[in-house]
């Protein structure tokens, strides 16, 4: 009896532990993690499509609207279902963005509002988030927010302030 609740013990503590490691922050200065809520909120967002994601951030920005579910022939970036790639991505616009910052951009331009991107792992969501914040060291126009649930991506346009940009992270946590 004694071994058999020592046994359901250990098996008890390793699912706890399993679901609670804390992930870093991107490198970026305007990247936040935000998986570490819980282990649920991992689990969740392992089953979330990049269009899924961005209608459950409108929740927490009104001003937001889906613009793009890409598909693998028209993803701009030819990542969608690639070796290391994101599963799904979807852009938006903020209806926040001053539309003198984004007049004749493409509608899912990212500077309109962001993009979501879904990866498998959360180690393939960040390490895009450090490719895309090297890419902006040298490029100032190019610098965004990010926070990072599980394998999801946030990217949010540069032209948001910080605390427009903070919906978005308080969002992600949620997923």
């Amino acid at each position: 009896m004694h071994l058999r609740n020592t046994v359901v013990g250990l098996a008890l503590a390793g699912a706890l532990l399993s679901g609670c490691s804390s992930e870093g922050a991107a490198p970026s200065a305007s990247s936040k993690d935000a998986s570490s809520d819980a282990a649920a909120s991992a689990a969740k967002s392992d089953v979330l499509t990049a269009r899924q994601a961005v209608m459950a951030l409108k929740k927490y920005v009104p001003e937001l609207q889906l613009v793009q579910d890409y598909t693998e022939a028209d993803d701009p970036n030819h990542l969608l279902g690639r070796p290391g790639g994101y599963t799904s991505k979807a852009a938006f616009s903020d209806g926040r963005v001053p539309s003198e910052d984004i007049e004749g951009l493409d509608k899912d331009a990212a500077e309109r509002g962001g993009s979501v991107e879904v990866f498998k792992t959360s180690e393939e969501a960040k390490a895009r988030a450090k490719y895309i914040a090297t890419i902006a060291e040298s490029l100032p126009g190019a610098t965004e927010y990010h926070y990072i649930a599980g394998g999801i991506l946030v990217r949010v346009s540069r032209l948001l302030t910080p605390t427009q940009a903070a919906d978005y992270e308080e969002g992600a946590r949620h997923f």
